[in-house]
């Protein structure tokens, strides 16, 4: 905060989502909460059900900014059918909270994009949102700029060129940055330390860094960093209503 870096803190499940609450009301401003059951918790066992009375609650408080991250991720559901049902339905039971809110929601993808825009389409409501840790194509995206969306992206664009298309296509009005601390350090963090791939995952991400996201975007659509930070701030304040 005290380099004027806002932060939302995002919940991964009930717990986390009220703990990220509890923090966000420390602070009169700069500081605000998403609550939601990230797909990676979403299991078959009754304790980790989408609980939707206690998340409506939650979502209520004044701190919180928007719902998510939710979202579909099969990484650890490959081959179970059943699971990756389910993480669809609690995706959806996510958009209707946040279209009964009138929240915004922040979507996580694991190169699902194809099957998450089909269940945003298929939705008869207009929700707004952000495509969070963009990975995906141009292709979809630009599908995802028409629904309404923003796209956002982390330090994972300062690693390789993969990125620059989407990038460079998507106009600076639409994009967010983020860090997604404590995961995903830019590039610039390791520098030419040689870390071991161990060492690597022992150091964490900090708020702060997004300001090498930005440079990044500045230096692939020819702005000036000043431009990119400015603009995509006014993005996410408009968003998320901060």
């Amino acid at each position: 905060l005290d380099k004027d870096i806002w932060i939302i803190n995002v919940g991964a499940d009930y717990e986390t989502s009220k703990k990220a609450v509890g923090i966000a009301e420390k602070y009169e401003k700069g500081v605000y909460a998403s609550v939601a059951l990230h797909p990676h918790n979403v299991k078959p066992d009754k304790s980790s059900a989408f609980r939707r009375v206690d998340f409506l609650a939650l979502a209520k408080k004044s701190k919180v900014v928007a719902i998510g991250e939710c979202g579909l991720d099969y990484a650890f559901c490959e081959n179970d059918e059943k699971v990756q049902k389910l993480q669809q339905r609690v995706f959806i039971q996510h958009l209707e909270l946040a279209k009964e809110l009138n929240k915004p929601v922040i979507i996580h993808s694991r190169r699902l994009f194809p099957e998450i825009l089909k269940i945003l389409q298929a939705t008869s409501y207009k929700l707004n949102g952000v495509l969070h840790c963009y990975m995906g194509r141009w292709s979809y995206a630009k599908e995802y700029l028409k629904l309404g969306f923003y796209i956002s992206f982390t330090g994972l664009i300062t690693y390789a060129r993969d990125y620059d298309k989407v990038i460079k296509n998507t106009p600076l009005e639409r994009i967010l940055i983020e860090t997604d601390a404590p995961y995903l350090p830019p590039h610039q963090i390791f520098g030419g330390r040689g870390l071991t791939p161990e060492a690597r995952q022992k150091i964490r991400n900090t708020p702060e860094n997004v300001e090498y996201v930005a440079r990044k975007i500045a230096e692939i659509k020819g702005l000036s960093f000043e431009q990119v930070a400015e603009q995509t701030t006014k993005n996410a304040r408009k968003l998320f209503g901060i």
